[in-house]
């Protein structure tokens, strides 16, 4: 029903709210701990609001992860109804990079490869001038 930030989203089962957070991808943060954006945190935000907002998805879940985070959000893989994968998608674009938590995860070879080809691209985070100076993540 509504993003949160680029990695985290609100939808309704069965009539209740849950917080899901996006296995496998991390995006720049909407505000760091001194209250400033992080280099295209919001327009990481943007684009999975663009997504997400107002769609029906299918959620899958993945034996090799928690079932939930350490805030209490359930942790799951996104596909819209035309089978697009939002995490990889999110990373393929450039709005966020490849993240393992603890343990290789089910598309953790598509996202790197996602990754991979969004840095040869020079999309999003991975652009020349993405934040204004030359970029070296």
């Amino acid at each position: 029903i509504r993003g949160v930030d680029g990695v985290t989203f609100v939808v309704i089962i069965n009539g209740v709210q849950e917080k899901i957070r996006l296995i496998g991808v991390d995006t720049p943060e909407t505000f760091d701990s001194r209250g400033t954006p992080q280099c295209l945190g919001e327009e990481a935000n943007v684009f999975a609001k663009s997504l997400l907002e107002n769609q029906t998805v299918r959620l899958e879940a993945d034996a090799s992860q928690d079932d939930r985070d350490k805030y209490g959000r359930l942790l799951r893989y996104v596909f819209l109804v035309d089978g697009t994968l939002v995490n990889s998608e999110i990373i393929r674009q450039g709005y966020g990079h490849e993240y393992t938590y603890r343990r290789p995860y089910k598309y953790q070879t598509e996202f790197k490869n996602a990754e991979l080809s969004a840095r040869e691209a020079g999309k999003g985070l991975w652009a020349p001038d993405a934040c204004g100076v030359a970029n070296i993540i």
